[in-house]
């Protein structure tokens, strides 16, 4: 099981660096009006709450994958309410950026939550093993 973490951890290293660099060279072709100073922080934060909810799901579950679905759902809302209290802190203290910041941050939620849905589906194989 701890192979299996490492590995996760390895592809999300690789995955949040592949995004950086594509966050870099698209900064040359999005109006500056559409980024955020703190998407760098962005990658990191989504990288460490990745990583986090992962651990946590394969400390809740174990070896018993009949509990893997109820904790990725319930970690999952958890995460979302995170997200949302998140944006709503960082609009409200910092308004002129605001809809740079929710635009970065919903972009990379998404591609966040893809690589975290095919890698807890590779997961879940692996346990019912």
């Amino acid at each position: 099981m701890e192979n299996n973490y490492l590995g996760f951890v390895k592809k999300l290293i690789l995955y949040t660096i592949i995004l950086a660099f594509l966050g870099y060279f698209a900064s040359f072709v999005i109006p500056s009006d559409y980024q955020s100073p703190a998407l760098p922080f962005l990658y990191v934060f989504f990288f460490s709450v990745t990583l986090l909810v992962h651990r946590l799901i394969i400390n809740l579950t174990g070896n018993q994958p009949q509990k893997f679905i109820r904790m990725f759902m319930l970690l999952t809302f958890g995460k979302l309410f995170f997200y949302l209290m998140i944006i709503v802190i960082y609009a409200f203290a910092n308004r002129p950026d605001a809809v740079a910041f929710i635009l970065n941050f919903f972009v990379l939620y998404v591609l966040f939550t893809v690589f975290e849905v095919v890698q807890s589906l590779k997961f879940a194989k692996y346990m019912q093993q």
